[in-house]
């Protein structure tokens, strides 16, 4: 979330920034700001409150010890009145501060000086452009993965949704060994930096209100309300609350997180737009990229090493991608600056998103109360001090990749005149030396 000391501080600031993201997107802030000068109003008169009380409880201390009994009990009938007032004024703050927070867990973030202006998709900047040649693909490229996997017998499209219902994928055979092995292909490529995890996929409230997906996102998500557990839509949640409530020391900083699980969305919004095949799922494996930061210099480099990382694997896959610099209407919630990668699919003529990396500033940082403790200043003379206090992290995350679109633009891309399927060499190991996926 963001800071309120900000909000504070810099209100017209705040407010200008958040109307980057499009109308009207300033103005629960704007509520915010009426309410926390509401609070402090209160706090203030609450305190004063509590002053007079404690004035008159040693007032009449006095008086009872000079035997003044008549007008000690005075007094404590007027601390009596004034303890009401105190209760009246405390529950006031307390629901204040508890709608200001509420508040502010619904306001987005506030964007990079760095994300292009802009008001959507449309107005998102084509960085650079790396494989692609329009010219290049044959027309037994330009068939959609879905036709192709029918005919390679890698989907089952049928008994997926007479098992769980539309939008779900099931991978058989050679589908499922491809997208195996492109996990672990991902998985080997960034064992070097990323210490991999296994997270759990059913994660509680305030993990997923950490990351800012609760609770603006609420009906995007699957709720197991029974438990009150949410299936996560991505590693980034439970990723993130790994050090929640944590204090990190800046020398230990950047902590570096890889994962692969599978993720649930709802995806309530796509009804009819690209859910064929591959496109759109409910359920899809991914592995994410995350890294915990001290500051926003630190964080920016990890930002840039996730991108680095992410378009070598695609370059390993031997897929046409472009990166897409995301505009400020068009960045999630919790995004300062966002860089999509966008593979290219012949088959259905689409650059498709396989991968988002983000940097959060310290938004999702203070939503999980994750604080770094600064490294020692070393002095003139040589003598090392800690500064007083903690600041909060920054956190980056993005996509290594999200699997169903990246196999529907390899399959498309790799097609053969034949019909097969070529395997890239970077595959081959995971998929016991071979060159070709072949019809059953």
């Amino acid at each position: 979330m963001l800071d309120l000391r900000r909000i504070r501080t810099e209100p017209e600031a705040v407010i200008a920034a958040l109307d980057r993201r499009g109308p009207g997107t300033s103005d629960p802030v704007k509520r915010v700001i009426e309410l926390d000068a509401a609070h402090r109003r209160v706090g203030a008169e609450r305190d004063e409150v509590r002053g007079r009380i404690k004035s008159l409880s040693k007032e009449v201390g006095r008086l009872r010890g000079q035997g003044r009994t008549d007008e000690a009990e005075a007094l404590m009938a007027e601390s009596r009145a004034l303890g009401e007032r105190e209760k009246e004024l405390a529950a006031e703050a307390d629901r204040l501060a508890e709608e200001i927070r509420s508040t502010l867990l619904v306001v987005p973030n506030t964007p990079s000086d760095d994300a292009p202006d802009g008001a959507g998709d449309a107005d998102n900047v084509v960085l650079r452009t790396e494989g692609y040649d329009p010219d290049a693909y044959g027309p037994h490229q330009r068939v959609p993965h879905w036709e192709i996997g029918e005919q390679l017998g890698l989907f089952d499209f049928e008994r997926a949704a007479k098992i769980s219902g539309s939008m779900f994928v099931m991978y058989r055979g050679w589908g499922a060994r491809l997208l195996r092995a492109m996990v672990q292909l991902s998985l080997d490529r960034n064992a070097d930096a990323y210490v991999e995890v296994r997270p759990p996929t059913l994660v509680r409230t305030e993990t997923m209100v950490s990351t800012g997906h609760l609770p603006k996102f609420a009906d995007d998500a699957y709720h197991v309300e029974r438990d009150d557990l949410w299936a996560i839509p991505t590693a980034e949640v439970p990723l993130t609350s790994l050090h929640r409530d944590e204090i990190l020391d800046a020398g230990d900083l950047p902590l570096r997180y890889c994962a692969y699980t599978s993720c649930y969305r709802r995806e309530a919004g796509a009804a009819g737009k690209d859910t064929r095949g591959l496109l759109r799922a409910h359920e899809f494996d991914k592995v994410e990229l995350l890294a915990v930061a001290a500051d926003a210099e630190q964080a920016i480099a990890c930002q840039e090493d996730v991108l680095a990382r992410s378009e070598g694997l695609l370059r390993d896959l031997g897929l046409a991608y472009r990166v897409v610099d995301l505009c400020a209407g068009d960045l999630g919630a919790s995004a300062a600056r966002t860089w999509d990668l966008e593979a290219y699919a012949p088959g259905v003529d689409q650059w498709l998103e396989v991968s988002s990396v983000s940097w959060f500033g310290d938004y999702q940082a203070r939503r999980a109360n994750i604080r770094v403790r600064p490294a020692p200043e070393v002095g003139p003379d040589g003598t090392a001090t800690r500064p007083k206090g903690t600041v909060v992290a920054h956190t980056v995350n993005g996509s290594a990749m999200g699997w169903p679109r990246t196999v529907a633009a390899y399959l498309e891309t790799h097609r053969q005149p034949d019909g097969s399927v070529a395997v890239v060499e970077a595959l081959r190991p995971y998929l016991g030396g071979a060159v070709a996926i072949t019809p059953p």
